[in-house]
């Protein structure tokens, strides 16, 4: 038979068995008993017991660059303790990489990169340097092994020992070669750093060098071929640093003085003359000039710098963030550029990719991945913190992070996650941080080196690239259209004749109002008709002065709509611009499907267009408002009315800026515009390069503003920066995954503890000062107070606080101050009359502290020249108990003294009240204290007054009677567990010794001092410790709740639920709660949708939603496990309400998500609630991030049921208008 026979043959019969098995899968051996016990005979093998796998290198070759122009210098040795590291145990950037499916998103289970800034924890030095766990191999080794009498010597053979195999008890142990003798030990051995030789040592033999002195220290110092510095210093150290070096022994010291973390960079000239010498060939070029602020901050790149641009819009930042990306690529590096909102990062993304290249550029947004592998992605602030948590390997690969619109740190929502990533970001990477002008630009900088312990350069510029003049409209009509005033000029100078002319304008046009009366003001308030003549004679006389396109902001949707309404009758472009118009917005919803294409909202924009006007607000369909900002960019829209939210960062300038009001309502209450706010959205007026100018215009419908509020706004300062940083439950259970890193160094490094930061070095400095003090304080030598005189101080300390306490809490009461009447007579204490006895000439409550007007007795001498604030006495300086009760007599001849004191300095009313004349005092008083009459007698009444004190003194020295807590009806029980407790310290204070010393006052002083200082010492112990944290009390109360609801173990180990929450991107207790109790295993997908909507969405004000049953029982789920974390955090501490927290769980779009899920179409679900399209489209889009969400949590926890639905509730609503394709990605 020939082989091409048998092949067939067996080919056939296989064939046939395939067969068999596919018709009768019983046929399959696996299904055979018979054969599952079969056992395959091996033969033994000894020596496999004795493999040992190959263990990593202990160093490697590493390649050594100039950290300045990135050249090759050539190879060091380096260690290798990357051998058994992964992303699972390891914070390293040497450990392994991952899984190349997740280099992008990363895996929650992964470690995050270790944070720059902060110490890394080195395991090798650890190891060597840790003396506790440390064996020396040469001098503590046991030479006799258990059950042995006679051991191993390990002496060399030159040293003279004991003879060979001689007999060593087992108590002896060798002695040591290295120890004081010339042989180096291993443990010597080991202790040198050779790693952090110079690398040339590795090529060339160092010569040998004279003993070390002064000058061979500086000319080591001085050489460029030999490092004295760590690796850490730069070579060209930054400004405000300097080295000195010294000699001690043989020993090279090096000392930095302190580092200046930020830096402000000057304009100087002759840096921007030397520029392009300093950078002969650049990374990118641009066809125009560079402003000299971009020319400083290329600069600075070029030498790795951090960097902080802060400029007006449109001045040009963007060109700093172009560089940064060009010089990434020259290096074969990343570079991420991160956005506050995801419109601004898919318009930096069509922008970019038209200067890079498609292939070049990247987009990652929450629903959103586009070329994820480029060199140069575009993310929101939230993506790149959740890379950053989850250890991404893209972060390796980072050269540059460019956090666009910096000054987005102060919202207070999101404010948070721009402090995180800052924190969170690894060492290697540098940062740009691009801003509009902001007053303390260099404290952030400042914050920011000092996290990242490098310096940020800060470079600034107040020049606008096109002034701004700012106007006040007051016109109503086509014959007040000409009512245009200037109020402040292109060169910032405030028109008073211009406000006082818009002034007169106003007021004469309201005399000849109708049945007019009175002030004759015009109505505060405006209706539809007299809103649509002032927008019709505005912009025609904008119109007539070539002012157009115009941005008209104003602070509400409905009010940006019914504008665009009232002005159809305007027809703004020519039938050129109409066409090319038509044909652009049919081109762009041609994304959309045929009835999404006949939406209204879709059909009522298409016509205001053309005449071109246009909406862009967040209830405009995102589609709709791409096509009305590229239009825009075109100069094809002339009149857009837009929200605030406009001007974040979108660079799309106009000629002119309207205001349509200066008041908007910020959630809580209508106020004026912030400054900030102002300049932001007026900084949009003027185009660079097409006008000379920028108009801004204020529309005076009702009353003109105030000037001084005018000026305010306009010529104010911009909001600083503020930290917004709090903890939330995410933020802490990411943290706890990580071993190595504290929680509470990510709070000490937070903007908020930036004071504490700076002043850490004062502290410091200040305890080596106090230790010293407390050093130097002599032993108290006096067998008398040695005893008890420490006790006795304690005792005195208490009875003050106590005191102190008891008197503020007596002082808050209503009947403390209704006695306070003039002419009564009060016991006071201050630091020049002890227990005095006053008279209250006037009381007056202030809103910090209430103050007295007292008259006291006081010598003629100490009446002379008194100071009042001399006369507080420091309440915290503990003073010796006095059992008597005597009250102050002044020596020689009794004057008087009228001072002002805050209240505290009373300690005590009395039942007496003098009648005395309190005018007449006061006005003598008043009267004497002018030049002329300084030398003057007192007037009858004060005399009068005085001698009655000085009475009432005499015949109560021992002491006078006050009112009782009772009488000041003082019932809080506080004051009287404390009264009780005073009492009984008193009764203490006679059986101490030390009181009995003839020198006690003198020892007491001692004593003070010596207390003093260590309760300085403890303070400043305090400040440098993690108790000393603004949120530390949160965080111990949110731990708590974390461990109470099984997140995390008492220890802090993680558990399954700690686990899942940190897949979740918001709402992590709610929905991981509603997971391990399968509230969604009863839900069908589109219920599932539903419910889970009311995590997205946001807004507070709609129509009430008709729920099915299956929906209300997953609401009520949703609320009642919300009420049950709410009474958890209670129980912990937290200052939270059901109400609270159930509000912001908003139900509103359930009915709509519902519809959509089971497939209705849009058109007929926006016809189910007042909510604006865009808003639903965006909360859609939200919730297929959430939903997203659970299926990784499914996934982590294994339930393939729930995996499996939550990719069915995503298919179900990713569908058509909501998830249509972006025009920037196209």
């Amino acid at each position: 038979m020939t082989d091409s026979s048998l092949d067939d043959l067996l080919a056939a019969t296989a064939h046939c068995e395939l067969e068999k098995f596919l018709h009768s899968p019983q046929c399959l051996p696996v299904h055979d008993f018979r054969k599952a016990q079969r056992l395959w005979p091996r033969e033994p093998n000894t020596l496999s017991l004795y493999t040992v796998a190959e263990t990593a290198p202990h160093t490697d070759i590493a390649l050594t660059r100039d950290p300045l122009t990135g050249a090759h210098r050539g190879f060091c040795e380096v260690r290798n303790v990357s051998g058994n590291l992964t992303a699972k145990n390891s914070t390293s950037m040497q450990r392994a990489l991952g899984m190349p499916t997740q280099n992008i998103k990363g895996e929650s289970t992964d470690l995050p990169f270790w944070p720059g800034g902060l110490e890394e924890p080195d395991i090798v030095s650890e190891v060597v340097t840790n003396e506790a766990d440390f064996i020396n191999f040469e001098t503590n080794l046991e030479t006799i092994p258990p059950g042995f009498q006679r051991g191993m010597e390990f002496d060399e053979p030159n040293t003279p020992t004991a003879s060979s195999g001689a007999v060593k008890d087992s108590t002896s142990s060798s002695a040591s070669v290295g120890s004081g003798g010339s042989v180096p030990t291993m443990a010597d051995l080991l202790a040198i750093d050779v790693f952090r030789l110079d690398e040339d040592w590795i090529y060339e033999e160092e010569e040998e060098e004279p003993a070390d002195t002064a000058a061979t220290a500086t000319k080591k110092a001085d050489s460029k071929d030999v490092d004295v510095l760590d690796d850490d210093t730069a070579l060209e150290l930054p400004e405000g640093e300097s080295v000195v070096t010294t000699t001690a022994g043989d020993e090279q010291v090096v000392e930095k003085k302190a580092k200046q973390w930020a830096v402000q960079v000057d304009i100087d000239d002759k840096v921007l003359d030397e520029f392009h010498s300093r950078i002969p060939r650049m990374a990118h070029r641009w066809n125009f000039e560079l402003d000299p602020f971009q020319k400083l901050a290329l600069l600075h790149l070029h030498n790795q710098d951090n960097v902080f641009v802060a400029a007006h819009t449109s001045a040009g930042k963007t060109v700093i963030a172009e560089y940064a990306v060009a010089l990434s690529r020259d290096h074969m590096t990343r570079t991420l550029y991160t956005s506050p909102i995801k419109a601004l990062s898919n318009q930096k993304f069509r922008d970019f990719r038209l200067t890079f290249g498609t292939n070049n550029v990247g987009l990652l947004t929450g629903d959103v991945q586009i070329n994820k592998e480029a060199p140069f992605l575009i993310m929101t602030t939230e993506i790149l913190r959740s890379m950053l948590y989850t250890g991404s390997d893209v972060i390796r690969d980072v050269e540059w992070v460019i956090f666009d619109e910096v000054h987005y740190v102060n919202d207070a929502e999101r404010g948070v996650v721009w402090e995180e990533v800052l924190i969170m970001l690894p060492d290697h990477v540098g940062i740009i941080l691009l801003s509009a002008t902001v007053p303390n630009a260099m404290e952030f900088a400042d914050w920011v080196g000092r996290t990242k312990k490098k310096p940020v350069y800060v470079i600034s510029t107040l020049k606008r690239p096109v002034p701004l003049r700012h106007f006040l409209y007051t016109g109503n009509s086509k014959q007040t259209s000409d009512q245009l005033f200037e109020i402040v000029t292109h060169e910032n100078h405030f028109v008073t004749e211009g406000y006082q002319a818009a002034l007169a304008a106003k007021k004469g046009r309201s005399t000849k109002l109708p049945g007019s009366q009175g002030s004759r003001a015009p109505p505060q308030f405006t209706n539809p008709k007299q809103d649509k003549n002032i927008w019709l004679s505005l912009i025609h006389a904008l119109s007539k002065k070539d002012k157009l396109p115009v941005v008209a902001f104003t602070f509400s949707r409905k009010r940006c709509d019914d504008n665009a309404d009232q002005l159809t009758s305007l027809d703004l472009t020519t039938s050129l611009e109409k066409s090319e118009i038509h044909v652009f917005f049919q081109h762009s919803i041609k994304l959309l499907k045929g009835t999404d294409q006949k939406l209204p909202q879709v059909t009522w924009m298409r016509e205001l267009l053309k005449k071109g006007i246009a909406v862009h607000h967040s209830g405009i369909l995102p589609i709709i408002k791409e096509v009305i900002e590229l239009l825009f960019q075109k100069g094809l829209v002339k009149l857009l009315f837009a929200t605030e939210t406009f001007a974040m960062g979108v660079n799309m300038p106009a000629r002119t800026v309207v205001f349509d009001s200066l008041q908007k309502h910020d959630g809580t209450q209508m106020r004026s515009l912030h400054s900030a706010e102002y300049i932001q959205m007026a900084g949009r007026a003027g185009r660079r390069g097409l006008d000379r100018t920028g108009t801004v215009i204020m529309l005076c419908k009702g009353d003109v503003t105030e000037a001084s509020e005018l000026h305010k706004m306009i010529l104010g300062k911009a909001t600083q920066l503020q930290s917004q940083f709090r903890l939330t439950y995410g933020m802490l259970l990411n943290l706890s995954r990580v071993e190595s890193l504290r929680i509470e160094d990510m709070m000490r490094r937070s903007f908020a503890e930036l004071d504490s930061a700076r002043q850490k070095p004062e502290w410091e400095e200040a305890i080596k000062d106090v230790k010293q003090k407390l050093n130097k304080l002599e032993a108290l030598n006096c067998l008398i107070c040695t005893t008890d005189l420490d006790a006795y101080y304690r005792l005195c300390s208490r009875l003050c606080d106590l005191e102190k306490s008891m008197m503020v809490m007596l002082q808050t009461s209503q009947e403390f101050h209704r006695r306070l009447t003039p002419g009564r007579v009060v016991l006071t204490d201050t630091s020049l009359f002890r227990s005095a006895l006053a008279v209250v000439l006037e009381h007056r409550v202030a809103e910090s502290s209430p103050i007295c007007t007292l008259l006291l007795l006081a010598s003629a001498q100490q009446a002379k020249g008194l100071d009042e604030k001399s006369l507080i006495v420091d309440q915290a300086t503990v003073t010796p108990y006095n059992s008597s009760c005597d009250v102050y007599m002044p020596e020689g001849v009794c004057s008087h003294v009228i001072v002002k004191l805050p209240i505290k300095c009373i300690t005590g009313i009395t039942h007496a009240v003098l009648k005395v004349d309190i005018k007449e005092i006061l006005a003598d008083h008043r009267r004497r204290n002018t030049p002329p009459y300084r030398d003057d007698p007192p007037n009858v009444s004060t005399s009068r007054c005085t001698q009655e004190l000085l009475r009432l003194v005499e015949t109560n020295l021992s002491g006078v009677e006050l009112f009782d807590a009772e009488e000041l009806k003082m019932k809080r029980v506080e004051y009287l567990e404390q009264s009780q407790e005073k009492k009984r310290l008193i009764s203490l204070a006679p059986n101490y010794s030390c009181i009995k010393c003839p020198s006690f006052k003198q020892h007491f002083d001692f004593a003070r001092r010596k207390a003093s200082l260590n309760d300085r010492l403890v303070e400043l112990k305090f400040q440098l410790s993690v108790e000393s944290l603004l949120l530390l009390p949160e965080y111990h109360q949110r731990m708590k709740v974390l461990k109470r609801l099984g997140y995390l173990k008492e220890s802090g180990v993680m558990e399954m639920k700690g686990r899942v929450a940190c897949e979740m991107g918001s709402h992590e207790l709610i929905i991981t709660e509603l997971l391990f109790e399968s509230a969604f295993s009863e839900l069908e997908p589109p219920e599932v949708a539903a419910v889970l909507s009311c995590m997205v969405f946001q807004q507070s004000n709609c129509s009430e939603p008709n729920l099915t049953e299956g929906l209300k029982k997953g609401r009520d789920n949703v609320l009642r496990i919300a009420a049950k974390i709410v009474a958890v955090e209670q129980e912990c501490g937290l200052n939270t309400s059901v109400e609270e927290y159930q509000a912001e769980l908003k139900f509103g779009l359930a009915e709509v998500v519902y519809q959509w899920a089971l497939g209705t179409e849009f058109v007929n679900i926006i016809n189910l609630t007042d909510v604006q399209e865009g808003i639903i489209v965006r909360t859609i889009q939200r919730l297929d991030e959430t939903c997203r969400d659970v299926k990784s949590a499914a996934k982590t926890i294994g339930d393939a049921d729930l995996y499996q639905k939550m990719d069915k509730v995503s298919s179900l609503i990713k569908r058509d208008i909501v998830f249509a394709a972006s025009l920037y990605t196209k």
